[in-house]
């Protein structure tokens, strides 16, 4: 039942929408528990699970509304509690959507507030570095923890990636770009190592390396940029069924699958794997390919014109009834995962190398050729860091927080293949509604 009135609260029209109860801008639906809005629900989420204790400066009486709301931290959480907000919804993993969708708000005694409130039920955790915006900004970020099924976390790939670069010898960079490695990269940092250092030191401009350039342009060259050829345009006033609707997602699914087969044989390094490795590895991410694809290069598609024929499909309350767990979770992975996407603007450079390390997965089981799988995948893990570090010299953050977004890509396309087929139609229009009015808004 909560899961039929979240998804409800998507559909509805922005402006029908409830209240946050915590701090009364506009609610986007039930966040563990209770009405409110994606920032309150972002804050609470990041408290819990960092661990927070906050101190208020006044008389613990801040006025909470969503010009106030960022003033007082302690008053906010105090709120979020009082008003039965459920620390047992946060999914444990960290990951975006809640544990459990039954989990209803709850009313806990002033004693247990005030020991969260002071750190006392905290003493015995050590707080977990997490990913994204550690300050208490209205956007959410997901934290520390394992992912679902087999999909590593952000937090496990940036350790293993850690290992990865820490091996990555300036015997091998020589070897990838025949060339001697220049002194500045002599002296930087190793991955994930440097983000602490670099709000010390202001960032340095600095040239590309030699090799990148020619690589990124190859990879760009290997993408099909054109605009989608599949018909997303309906009379004004037409009613889209859900079978029109199914129909026109299959079609679009076969172009952009299409896309990446053509893509396969214009990269740069299509010779150096066989035929059956590449057959395996197409068939092992196509959907993680197509979802990125959408979220990047095809995006104004995507969300405008194919949002604007969802629109024109109106849903049955047996269709909203018998939505499943997996699609909510689902949806609520991919609006998040959106979000993410519109705030970093992922360019065209770092989408085609984001794709081609997403493509070149050696993890794969039936591979024959592992070994060259992952010196490739490292070329361009470092030939990616090495360009958007050049590129945006004053977001020293930016590299890790794009590789974290592939393995919740890859979590999302895991998870798409148990949503049922006829539900697809619904989730699509629940997806790009909320990120088409986030947008607006």
């Amino acid at each position: 039942m909560c899961s039929h009135l979240m998804l409800t609260s998507f559909l509805n029209d922005p402006a029908d929408q409830r209240t946050c109860l915590i701090c009364g801008d506009r609610a986007t639906g039930l966040h563990y528990g209770i009405i409110s809005c994606e920032g309150c629900k972002g804050f609470f989420k990041r408290s819990i699970c960092n661990k927070r204790v906050y101190r208020c400066s006044r008389d613990k009486n801040c006025e909470m509304s969503r010009k106030q709301r960022n003033r007082c931290q302690y008053c906010r959480l105090l709120k979020c509690l009082q008003m039965g907000m459920n620390r047992k919804a946060i999914r444990e993993d960290g990951m975006p959507g809640g544990r459990n969708k039954s989990i209803g708000p709850v009313q806990i005694t002033e004693e247990e507030i005030e020991r969260i409130m002071s750190g006392q039920e905290f003493k015995e955790d050590v707080p977990e570095h997490t990913w994204g915006n550690n300050g208490d900004s209205d956007h959410s970020s997901p934290s520390n923890g394992a992912s679902e099924g087999n999909q590593p976390s952000p937090s496990t790939l940036s350790s293993n990636r850690s290992v990865e670069m820490s091996g990555y010898t300036a015997a091998l960079r020589d070897q990838y770009i025949n060339n001697s490695m220049s002194t500045h990269y002599q002296l930087l940092p190793h991955l994930f190592s440097y983000a602490a250092q670099s709000g010390l030191l202001a960032p340095q401009p600095r040239s590309l390396y030699p090799q990148s350039h020619p690589l990124v342009l190859q990879l760009v060259a290997a993408e099909d940029l054109a605009p989608l050829a599949t018909p997303m345009l309906i009379e004004e006033g037409y009613k889209v069924t859900q079978v029109e609707l199914f129909a026109l997602l299959c079609r679009l699914a076969d172009e952009l699958l299409f896309r990446q087969i053509s893509w396969i044989k214009k990269l740069p390094f299509f010779c150096e794997l066989s035929i059956e490795d590449y057959t395996c590895l197409l068939s092992s991410t196509w959907q993680e390919l197509i979802l990125l694809s959408c979220l990047t290069i095809y995006s104004a598609q995507i969300f405008g014109d194919l949002a604007d024929v969802t629109a024109k499909y109106t849903p049955s309350d047996d269709e909203l009834q018998g939505f499943s767990e997996d699609g909510m979770e689902v949806m609520e992975r991919l609006i998040y995962l959106f979000r993410k996407f519109h705030q970093l603007k992922i360019s065209n450079e770092e989408y085609a190398c984001m794709k081609a390390i997403n493509f070149l997965n050696q993890d794969i089981r039936g591979l024959s050729n592992t070994s060259q799988l992952e010196q490739l995948n490292k070329r361009y893990w470092y030939v990616c860091q090495d360009y958007t570090e050049y590129k945006y010299p004053h977001q020293p953050k930016r590299f890790p927080e794009i590789m974290m977004c592939l393995p919740e890509i890859r979590c999302i396309a895991g998870k798409l293949v148990n949503v049922p087929l006829e539900q697809l139609p619904l989730l699509f229009k629940a997806v790009l509604h909320s990120c088409k009015s986030s947008l607006s808004s």
